[in-house]
């Protein structure tokens, strides 16, 4: 397949907005994941960053992330912008929960599929080790393309999922050869005083041409609007730019 860029996606404000932040979204501080105006915003700006596919947090059924994914399935309509779901629960309930949502999301034109089967990626919270991958290997039986964080020792598994991403958004740059390369524009927690990763638009592209170059098959964004980690894209009152979506999103469009 193509290579496919993709952004990690939160879906969760503005009731996981943090006590604080050091950045400022232009959309504001903080903006209401359900508005159907801040959502069209974001699918455009994804757009225009020529981003595939975005991976949405999901915390399970009923939660105000899952509350979202209709809105942000139907408002792809008509675009080149995918969803998938970034499984995020710690374990114990992944048959229930695929189950779900399976049933609930995935006729959806607007939620990605490869090769027939809709893409699921899974957060390390539930994957660790040969065995958690067994496991969901097992408890998936097909269904989705099950793409599960990495981990010490991953590609000796015997039992082997679809495809492997890292995150890692202290690092600017992340590859997983033969499965994913991710970028991160920096990292700044709110509780911190310094970054683990300065922002450092040049770097950021010279990370960014050298993801596409590497034309590994997942190419990662990380991360599109996690603000509480200071590592959005998403256009913020730091970083603007004469267009609509800013400087970091500039570089991804500069960068196809």
């Amino acid at each position: 397949m193509p290579p496919i860029r993709a952004a990690f996606f939160y879906p969760w404000y503005p009731e996981s907005w943090y006590p604080t932040s050091h950045f400022t979204p232009t959309l504001g501080a903080p903006y209401d994941s359900s508005s159907q105006a801040v959502i069209n915003y974001q699918i455009a700006a994804m757009v225009y960053a020529n981003i595939d596919v975005g991976i949405a947090s999901w915390w399970g059924p009923g939660t105000p992330t899952d509350s979202r994914i209709p809105l942000l399935l139907a408002a792809a309509a008509g675009t080149h912008l995918k969803w998938a779901l970034y499984y995020e629960p710690a374990p114990g309930t992944q048959a229930s929960d695929l189950a779900y949502i399976y049933s609930r999301y995935t006729n959806s034109p607007s939620y990605e599929r490869i090769d027939g089967r809709p893409v699921l990626f899974v957060y390390s919270r539930s994957v660790a080790s040969c065995a958690d991958a067994a496991n969901w290997v097992s408890v998936n039986a097909g269904r989705f393309y099950l793409d599960l964080q990495v981990f010490s020792g991953y590609r000796s598994c015997p039992i082997q999922p679809d495809q492997w991403h890292q995150y890692a958004p202290a690092e600017r740059q992340d590859e997983q050869v033969g499965h994913s390369f991710s970028v991160s524009p920096g990292f700044w927690l709110y509780s911190s005083s310094t970054p683990l990763l300065a922002r450092d638009p040049v770097a950021f592209a010279q990370a960014v041409s050298e993801m596409v170059a590497s034309g590994e098959p997942w190419q990662l964004i990380t991360t599109w609007n996690e603000w509480g980690e200071g590592t959005a894209v998403e256009d913020a009152v730091q970083w603007q730019s004469a267009d609509p979506y800013g400087q970091y999103v500039d570089i991804l469009h500069a960068n196809a």
